[in-house]
């Protein structure tokens, strides 16, 4: 057995998979670097630990007790990146798994954070599903997201197909399986809910795709297709050379061109910019981690900051000042929480109880999306029925 294949679980991972097979060498080339878990992704885990004790309480109430919970919550809520927000977070994701569940046209069978290998068409491959439910011909995967910057889409989501076959080489045998139904659910984001569904012909066409470039992969093979999406986590993508060569590309393109640029050009090179300017970024910070451990970054170098001002100790620095006659109401600020502080601070549902009358929704400041984004477009161009309603409306006044 190769060094390659004793590794290829962690190599060749589902919740890597929109990267490797996309570009398959990376799989490979990542591995010289340490895979560190980020306070996002951490939280992410114990949010996780919160919504698999919810399920397991409400499909399997004789073994996972309600008491069990109610303990198993009290561990988490002492734990340091608690917050309450995340009860109200996991109770979505179980009212929207209770709802699925009732959907069936009879109790479907269920399975809690269940490991699904999909080796046979994956080198050593397996995950662990979120949920997963199947009755009537159905299998519905149901995966779990804390992410709050990036929303994930279950449409054609190389990571949810992997578990899906895998869940289907674990249940053919037992169950009828005709339908695969995919769900997203991501919370912490507007819209956080992402359906799809496919048949077992789209199924098992991914799965040989998936054969295909698992095999290149494994083997470090393949070509390296850097973009904004496949390098956003991938570990090697500050020092990757095909990234680095794609944004110079990109970024000092040459040539004779009309003196000025096109509407589609524009489009063009904001799409192509986004990845140049991640790029430096990442560059940056490796070249300013690589300064503060004492390794030369020729024509650079780590220096401090410009810095701030702040209390040795404010209570007593207040008592000295107030000393002098200054009254305590001139050191203090009285301000409102928002309605987000006040939402972590007291939970969403309650907050919506007490004053969801009194929260509205202001539009937010215009902004620059690609056209794959959900939102609708805004505009500040009048519509020429507008306009000659708003004259009809003068005339009538």
């Amino acid at each position: 057995m190769t060094w390659a294949r004793e590794r290829a679980h962690a190599i060749l991972s589902a919740s890597g998979a929109h990267r490797w097979l996309v570009c398959p060498p990376s799989a490979l080339l990542e591995q010289q670097f340490p895979d560190t878990q980020s306070e996002a992704a951490a939280e992410g885990t114990l949010a996780h630990e919160i919504a698999e004790g919810k399920l397991r309480n409400y499909f399997q109430p004789e073994v996972f007790t309600r008491q069990k919970l109610t303990g198993l919550l009290k561990k988490w809520r002492k734990a340091p990146l608690w917050a309450d927000e995340m009860a109200g977070y996991t109770e979505e994701y179980l009212d929207y798994v209770k709802a699925a569940s009732m959907k069936f046209t009879s109790v479907p069978y269920a399975a809690v954070e269940k490991r699904v290998d999909f080796s046979f068409c994956v080198p050593d491959g397996f995950g662990t599903a979120d949920c997963i439910l199947i009755g009537g011909g159905v299998l519905h995967i149901i995966d779990f997201k804390y992410g709050k910057q990036v929303p994930v889409s279950a449409e054609k989501n190389p990571q949810m197909m992997l578990y899906a076959l895998g869940a289907w080489e674990s249940y053919r045998m037992l169950y009828p399986i005709q339908q695969i139904r995919l769900s997203i659910v991501q919370p912490r984001i507007p819209d956080g809910i992402s359906e799809w569904e496919l048949s077992l012909e789209e199924l098992s066409r991914f799965a040989g795709y998936a054969a295909k470039q698992a095999a290149l992969a494994i083997q470090g093979e393949g070509e390296y297709k850097p973009d904004k999406e496949t390098c956003r986590f991938c570990r090697a993508k500050t020092q990757c050379r095909a990234r680095a060569e794609e944004n110079v590309r990109q970024a000092f393109q040459i040539g004779k061109k009309p003196p000025l640029i096109t509407a589609e050009e524009v489009g063009r090179y904001l799409l192509q910019g986004a990845d140049v300017a991640a790029w430096l970024s990442d560059l940056q910070d490796w070249a300013l981690a690589e300064c503060l451990a004492g390794n030369a970054i020729p024509g650079w170098k780590a220096v401090e900051g410009r810095g701030s001002r702040v209390w040795a100790d404010v209570e007593q620095a207040f008592q000295q000042i107030m000393g002098h006659g200054i009254p305590e109401a001139v050191l203090w600020k009285r301000e409102p929480l928002s309605v987000a502080q006040a939402e972590k601070e007291l939970g969403k549902k309650e907050l919506a109880a007490y004053v969801g009358d009194q929260i509205i929704k202001k539009p937010g400041k215009p902004t620059l999306v690609p056209e794959t984004d959900k939102r609708a477009a805004i505009t500040n161009r009048v519509r020429a029925e507008e306009a000659f309603a708003e004259k009809g409306k003068e005339r009538a006044e």
